[in-house]
């Protein structure tokens, strides 16, 4: 883990840069030129039509073996960068979800990189503790992006709706949020410990006859499955 005093960062306003940036004890510049001279690894965390502007005046200085770059624009592959960059600059092309700023993150990584082996170690170090780091083809980063990064959405929304039906029968709206929040952490951290199918892991709670069995019946009446499924074709084919 690295702590606020190795970040340094600036924006396009940097006088919300330097607010973010003193919230964490890091270092806010005037010019993307003083950020990639004070640093090893540049992240670049912008929209994904900003980053030629964003770069206009560094782009010699990331062409160098002693830095390297990760970037967080969606849409944004290794051969984008490769492109305004040419073959010299190191790039590792990822897509983080929101449960990162908690440790609790995934990192949609681009298997394709420029980085050498001793930067990619320095990347996992920095971003493992954080996330799981899945690497995926460049034509799978779209939908690893939408399994990852638009779910957390979909999630919430079933947070929401669990806790509601709590409500509806009695449970305090918090308490009814903390069971279904924890609930939901838990499913997911059983999965990863134990790579349990998740069918072997919802059959494992239905008991015959049973009241769990009866809802996922009616879940499956109203088209959850298909729902969640449509959902994700609206990302992709939008």
């Amino acid at each position: 883990m690295i702590s606020g005093s190795q970040i340094v960062a600036n924006s396009g306003h940097f006088e919300k840069a330097q607010s973010a940036a003193a919230a964490i004890g890091a270092k806010a510049t005037h010019a993307a030129s003083e950020t990639v001279a004070a640093s090893d690894v540049v992240v670049i965390a912008v929209k994904p039509n900003q980053i030629e502007a964003a770069l206009a005046d560094v782009l010699d200085e990331l062409k160098t073996d002693d830095k390297f770059i990760v970037s967080v624009a969606a849409g944004r592959n290794l051969d984008c960068y490769q492109e305004l960059l040419g073959d010299s600059a190191h790039v590792q092309c990822v897509i983080p979800n929101t449960p990162i700023e908690v440790g609790q993150g995934i990192l949609v990584t681009e298997n394709a990189n420029t980085l050498t082996d001793t930067q990619r170690d320095v990347f996992e170090a920095l971003f493992s503790p954080i996330a799981l780091i899945e690497r995926v083809d460049t034509p799978l980063m779209d939908i690893g992006s939408s399994v990852a990064g638009c779910a957390p959405a979909f999630t919430a929304i079933y947070i929401e709706a669990l806790a509601d039906a709590g409500v509806k029968y009695g449970l305090k709206r918090e308490t009814a949020y903390r069971l279904a929040a924890k609930m939901t952490e838990g499913v997911g951290a059983l999965y990863m410990a134990t790579g349990t199918n998740p069918g072997a892991m919802k059959d494992a709670v239905c008991s015959p006859g049973g009241t769990t069995i009866k809802g996922v019946t009616e879940l499956e009446k109203q088209g959850f499955r298909g729902a969640v499924i449509s959902g994700v074709d609206a990302i992709q084919n939008g």
